[in-house]
């Protein structure tokens, strides 16, 4: 199905409901107690610098490095965003085609450089999963997430190449992907595909949303373009500090082991849904983060809040409605908390409620 509304606020993300208030953040998918301190003092170690113009050449070879590319293939940029900005302005689209739901950046950044964009809507009831067949042949540039944002849904890997071929440019936003156990499913490092773009963020596992760090990962042709439609020096020295020391093989040691943890802490925060009778997961979610449907979710997570919990609204994302909410994976203990919360919003909004209308006991927690 192919839609075009505007009726959705593609400008609103997870910080907005945590921004100015006190509350447990499950509403942001950034990885908690980041970034770590040796991280901290290599960035801090760079502002002996600042009087430098920066010089990205280093942060792109360890980027080249660890994808087994050439540097021609590699562009820093500050953060996913501006790589999303940059393809919309700097690549030829007449029929572009972004996948929802997904992150909302994609198709903003296209409209906002002036183009009519068409949206690929995937159902509940096929779990979030991707039909090829789906997108329009015609389709000339078309956008994915994988893992997706906000279903927590992983696409295999095969199944996006046959989105590929000469003449379309396939960008693949993998933001998340450092967050899979493995990277299964990943395409980064890929030159056998025709157009393919890759994008990754380093601001989800190593906690730099401020810092604004990334990179685009493309054929040389592409990486030019998109290079010269940047402005001059648009990523600060310590963002490419940053950059560089995560490409280390020590940071990558650490951030698989960090997705070990979160594939263990996000089964834990699935048993622990499922115990809800009121509230239905996305299945086999592989992100960390997961999204959920709940009747009356606006209610639910307004009684949150007032629990002192703060979660993601679903119903900016094409494609999805009032009746969802995202949820960030944290530790069992603040899960643990959270669910408790759940239970009282629920019983609070009225969603929940036993035999004679009464409130549900308290449900037991996952151990």
């Amino acid at each position: 199905m192919y839609v075009h509304t505007d009726s959705h606020d593609l400008r609103h993300h997870g910080d907005a409901e945590v921004r100015g208030a006190s509350l447990t953040d499950l509403a942001v998918n950034v990885r908690a107690d980041t970034p770590p301190d040796w991280l901290r003092e290599r960035i801090a170690a760079s502002l002996t610098r600042l009087a430098a113009y920066p010089d990205g050449r280093a942060a792109r070879a360890a980027v080249a490095r660890r994808h087994g590319l050439p540097v021609e293939r590699v562009l820093p940029t500050a953060g996913a965003a501006e790589a999303f900005v940059l393809i919309a302005r700097a690549l030829p689209a007449r029929r572009p085609v972004v996948v929802h739901p997904q992150f909302t950046e994609p198709e903003a950044a296209l409209r906002d450089a002036g183009h009519e964009v068409t949206r690929v809507l995937l159902r509940e009831e096929d779990g979030f999963r991707l039909d090829p067949a789906a997108v329009p042949d015609d389709a000339d540039l078309v956008v994915v997430g994988n893992p997706t944002n906000p279903t927590s849904v992983l696409h295999p890997a095969a199944l996006l190449e046959k989105l590929a071929r000469p003449g379309r440019t396939l960008v693949v936003d993998e933001a998340f992907m450092d967050a899979v156990p493995g990277e299964r499913e990943a395409l980064a490092g890929r030159m056998d595909i025709p157009g393919l773009v890759v994008l990754r963020s380093l601001t989800k596992t190593w906690g730099l949303a401020g810092l604004r760090i990334g990179y685009v990962l493309a054929g040389p042709e592409t990486i030019a373009a998109l290079e010269r439609a940047q402005p001059l020096w648009p990523v600060s020295t310590p963002a490419l500090a940053a950059a560089e020391a995560c490409m280390s093989s020590a940071a990558l040691t650490e951030a698989a082991r960090a997705a070990d943890r979160i594939a263990a802490d996000r089964a834990h925060l699935l048993a622990g849904l499922a115990e809800f009778e009121e509230v239905r997961a996305v299945a086999e979610a592989a992100a960390p983060f997961v999204l959920v449907r709940i009747e009356r979710a606006d209610e639910v997570r307004e009684r949150l809040r007032g629990l002192g919990f703060a979660a993601r609204r679903g119903d900016t994302f094409p494609g999805l409605g009032p009746e969802w909410l995202r949820l960030a994976v944290r530790d069992r203990v603040t899960t643990n908390r959270f669910l408790q919360a759940l239970d009282q919003a629920l019983a609070l909004v009225g969603v929940s409620s036993g035999p004679g209308g009464g409130p549900e006991p308290a449900r037991p927690l996952p151990l």
